[in-house]
Parts: C-alpha cells; sequence; structure tokens
C-alpha cells in the first residue's frame, strides 16, 4: 500500500472487481442525476475490470479506515481514441470517486498518482480522453494542467454507439517523483 496525502493507494486485485462495478455505477448514476451524458449503470462489469487488471493497471483509493473512496484505470495504449503511438505515454481512464466518502480534492489526487506511477515508468506524458458533451470535466482536467491536444469525433463504444473524445494530455517532464 502506498499512503499519499492521507490516501492509501494499492493495486486491485480479483476479490474487488464487484467494488469496482458498484464504484463504476454509482459514478454513472451519479452523471445521469446531473444530466452528463456520459456512463450508463451497467456498462462495465467484473469481466471488464479483470481485463484491466490483466492488460494494465487499475488502482483503488481508500482512507485510514480502509474505506474505499475512488479507483482509476492505467493503461499503456489507446489505440481506440489515440491511435497506433510511440510509447511516450501512460493513459488514464475511468477517474471514479465514492461521493459519500471521499474527502474533498479526492479525485485530484488519484489523479496526481496516475501521473506519478507513469513518471515512474519513465514516460514523458500522462494522457486521457473526455468526451466532448461534458465541458464541466474538460474544464477540472485543464484545471489540473491538461492541454487538448485533439479531437476524436468518432470513437464507438462497445454498445455501438458513436461519440466524440476529447484528446488531453500532460507532460510530466516537470514532475517531481519520490
Amino acid at each position: 500500500m502506498i499512503n499519499e496525502e492521507g490516501i492509501l493507494f494499492r493495486p486491485a486485485a480479483e476479490k474487488d472487481a464487484g467494488t469496482l462495478v458498484a464504484l463504476y455505477d454509482q459514478a454513472a448514476r451519479w452523471m445521469q442525476k446531473n444530466g452528463i451524458d456520459q456512463w450508463k449503470p451497467g456498462e462495465r462489469d467484473t469481466a471488464h475490470f479483470l481485463a484491466r487488471m490483466r492488460e494494465g493497471e487499475v488502482w483503488l483509493a481508500g482512507d485510514a479506515d480502509k474505506r474505499i473512496i475512488g479507483a482509476y484505470e492505467l493503461w499503456w495504449s489507446d489505440e481506440d481514441a489515440w491511435g497506433v503511438q510511440p510509447p511516450v505515454a501512460g493513459y488514464v481512464h475511468r477517474l471514479m470517486v465514492q461521493r459519500a466518502t471521499a474527502p474533498a480534492g479526492a479525485g485530484r489526487r488519484m489523479l496526481e498518482h496516475a501521473e506519478r506511477r507513469i513518471a515512474r515508468s519513465g514516460l514523458a506524458r500522462a494522457r486521457l480522453d473526455c468526451v466532448s458533451t461534458n465541458p464541466r470535466l474538460l474544464a477540472y482536467y485543464q484545471g489540473a494542467g491538461y492541454r487538448v491536444v485533439g479531437e476524436f469525433p468518432h470513437k464507438e463504444g462497445k454498445d455501438g454507439r458513436v461519440y466524440g473524445v476529447v484528446l488531453l494530455e500532460k507532460r510530466l517532464d516537470q514532475l517531481t517523483v519520490v
């Protein structure tokens, strides 16, 4: 376990897949309630999170009482949104916060944890994508130092739905890695 600013981070294990599904569904319901058309409850199942654990990294964030306050996925490539790229970046996906238990700023601290993981891997950039129809999330990532580097207007979801994403990147050259 890694303790960073009062948040305990640990890699997710198979036993955590159900927790990740519940966290995703809770975040999706919050988005729907707040008029954000992005995630849908039931869209990600345990098979999804188990595959992400095998193919990349999934991290859980917890508090001192061992309650889960959030999670995120870290991928080492993302051809669906970014196309074939040289290995210079890590890709952050599904940054999820448990709104009932997470302290203020937890999402930003999880994003910083992902950036440090990427930098420790010797890569110079953190990348992510944001659905084009979510200006609030776009502003959040820009406030965290990400800049828009492109847009992919025809990303296709597993359900066949086509949507646009804004591609964002943050250079990690100046990041202090401890």
